[in-house]
This record gives C-alpha cells, sequence and structure tokens, in this order.
C-alpha cells in the first residue's frame, strides 16, 4: 500500500511497517521504541533476532533522549557530516528497548538528509507523546539480498505483505547515494577504544580522520555487531563471482556449455574485450559498462545486480575494483555479495 507522510506517520505511531526512501537505500521502518513493532520487522526480513538495526532520527531530535552519552568526537562528526549517511554506534539509553540493538548496551543512529524521510520522522515524532520519535529501520530487503534503492524494488521484495496490509510503502526519489551508511563506533570510548569504522560508506575513512584527528581503526573482535557486518550479505540470488583485470579477457573460454554468464566490466575493460565476445560452444557471455567513478559506481550498482538478476544468467561476473581508499565502500559490498566464491 503507498501512502502519505501523514498516514505512513500515523501506521508507524500504531505499530505497522513503512518503508520509505533515504538518500543511502530505502529502510524498512517501525517504532524504535515499539519491542512488538521491531519484531515485526525481523519477520518480514527473516532477519536473526541479534542482528542490531539502525534507529532513524529527525534533525530536531535530542540525541541524548537515545544514547546516555554523546561524547566530543559524536558531537564532532554530527556538526560536519548529519544529516547525511553516517550512523553513530553509542552507549545505548537505559529505557530504550535492547530490540533495536540485538540485546547489546549500544545503539547505532543516524539522521537522514533525504527529505522524505526527513518530513516523515518530523511527522512521526509530532505524534509521541514526547515528541521523541525515532524509527528503526534496515534495509527494505530480506535478510542478506541486495538492498533497493527505489519504491519499485521494495514493490517487488515484499509483494505479500504489501498485500496483506503489513507493509506499506512512502515513495520518494531513487536513493541518491546507492549504499548503505557509514558505521562508526563511539561506544568504547571510556575503555579507551577509539572511533572504530564498523562499515565503510560514502562518508570515507579520510574524512572521518579529518574530523576526529586520526584514522578510524578496524574492527576488532570486541566490536559492537552491526548491521552488515556479516561475511555474506548484499547479494543477489544469482551467484556473484570477482574476477580479476587480466582474467576478464579470457572469461568467456570457461563458461560451461549452454549457459549464459554476465560481465559487469569498467567501460575502458570493455573495449578491450568486445571483439572477442560472442556465443560459441562454450557459452554465452554478455557484458555491461559500469563506471570508473565510484560515486556513479554506487548509484549505480544495487539496481543494476536487481536487474541483472532477472534476466536468467546462471552467474553474474565483476571485474575487481581498484584497492584504493575511494572504492572501500563498494569493495566491502561486492567482496560480502561474492562471499560464495572467496
Amino acid at each position: 500500500m503507498r501512502i502519505s507522510i501523514q498516514e505512513a506517520a500515523k501506521r508507524l505511531a500504531e505499530g505497522d511497517l513503512v518503508a520509505f526512501p533515504t538518500e543511502t537505500v530505502y529502510g524498512l521502518g517501525a517504532d524504535a521504541e515499539n519491542p512488538s513493532a521491531v519484531a515485526k520487522i525481523y519477520q518480514a526480513k527473516g532477519r536473526p533476532q541479534n542482528h542490531p538495526v539502525i534507529v532513524h532520527l529527525a534533525p530536531n531530535a535530542d540525541l541524548s533522549y537515545w544514547v546516555s552519552e554523546v561524547p566530543v568526537e559524536a558531537k564532532k562528526l554530527i556538526e560536519h557530516f548529519w544529516p547525511g549517511p553516517l550512523t553513530l554506534i553509542l552507549p545505548r539509553a537505559t529505557h530504550i528497548p535492547d530490540a533495536v540493538s540485538g540485546g547489546q548496551s549500544s545503539v547505532g543512529v543516524r539522521c537522514p538528509s533525504h527529505p522524505v524521510a526527513q518530513a516523515l520522522l518530523t511527522a512521526f515524532s509530532a505524534l509521541k507523546p514526547n515528541g521523541q520519535g525515532g524509527v528503526a529501520a534496515p534495509s527494505a530487503n530480506k535478510f542478506g539480498q541486495v538492498s533497493p534503492t527505489s519504491a519499485s524494488h521494495v514493490v517487488s521484495e515484499f509483494p505479500a505483505e504489501i498485500q496483506a496490509g503489513v507493509l506499506s510503502v512512502l515513495e520518494g526519489d531513487d536513493a541518491d547515494i546507492g549504499i548503505e551508511s557509514t558505521i562508526i563506533d563511539l561506544s568504547r570510548l571510556k575503555e579507551g577504544v577509539g572511533a572504530v569504522l564498523l562499515r565503510p560508506g560514502h562518508i570515507t575513512r579520510g574524512q572521518l580522520a579529518e574530523v576526529l584527528g586520526y584514522e578510524p581503526a578496524s574492527p576488532d573482535k570486541a566490536a559492537p555487531r552491526v548491521s552488515g557486518s556479516l561475511k555474506a550479505h548484499y547479494a543477489p540470488r544469482t551467484p556473484l563471482q570477482m574476477v580479476r583485470e587480466e582474467e576478464c579477457k579470457q572469461l568467456v573460454s570457461h563458461i560451461p556449455a549452454g549457459e549464459k554468464w554476465v560481465l559487469m566490466a569498467f567501460k575502458e575493460m570493455v573495449s578491450q574485450i568486445t571483439s572477442q565476445v560472442s556465443t560459441t560452444e562454450v557459452g554465452t557471455l554478455e557484458i555491461y559498462a559500469v563506471s570508473s567513478d565510484p560515486v556513479a559506481y554506487a548509484r549505480e550498482i544495487y539496481g543494476l545486480l536487481r536487474r541483472l538478476d532477472e534476466q536468467g544468467y546462471q552467474r553474474i561476473c565483476v571485474q575487481a575494483l581498484p584497492q584504493d581508499a575511494n572504492w572501500e565502500a563498494l569493495n566491502d559490498r561486492l567482496q560480502r555479495a561474492a562471499a560464495a566464491f572467496v
């Protein structure tokens, strides 16, 4: 069911699920302070109960309502990057249900910049007695699969739930960034653990370092569990394999007879191998050219993977990405999507 912002806010207040757009991906939202509503997210997605979700807040929200402490580092990052695609992991306020944190003492919070998301969060907060409405919202897809970047993706992902009235979809423009938010852990500063980058995203490690004054560390064994941290994640239903540059030209010779594979390659590579690709007794290879700009690549990747997933390929091959800092988030997503081939 597709609805207005006011109706979406009302449904959230009543404990229902609402999918809504953010600048990163579409979220599957529920009232963060209603454990039974949050449970509906886990049920719809098929998500493990100990896998935390992110609480989305309106621009005028009182962060101290949601967390027990707002350290200086958090204030600096908020000043520079909120509203925007940055999630902060902070110590959870004791009255906030642990349903949103997977039973952990920390909670993930962020303030999205998408105008529809902001309008929804503001309208929802106005319906809460204390004016402090937060919406728990992981990506609006079945657990472990490709995140949605448009309302149509959500509709195709949850037809039964929408038909049954369990889920409504608040439409908006497609996600501009196209991959999930950067997640940084600030919940262990009192333990002497500095900022830890738990999930790379559009906001890069270098940008975080410029604000913090030091580069955030990589995840350690004691780091909080967060969304998108499992080895296998973000995967299309079609098996996905990363292919090194030198392997792209010979790829067609490895396709079993009667199978059809597709290669996502940078435009520069496509121009080198197009003349060699044909249907042979070995198999068929089709090629999609993708941008060599990481921002454009991120904006397109999930939508492209979803389209390719529907076209009957036996395998999706992706040209290996550069290993520099600008591609860290995309390497993270695609390596998890290709975990079966690692």
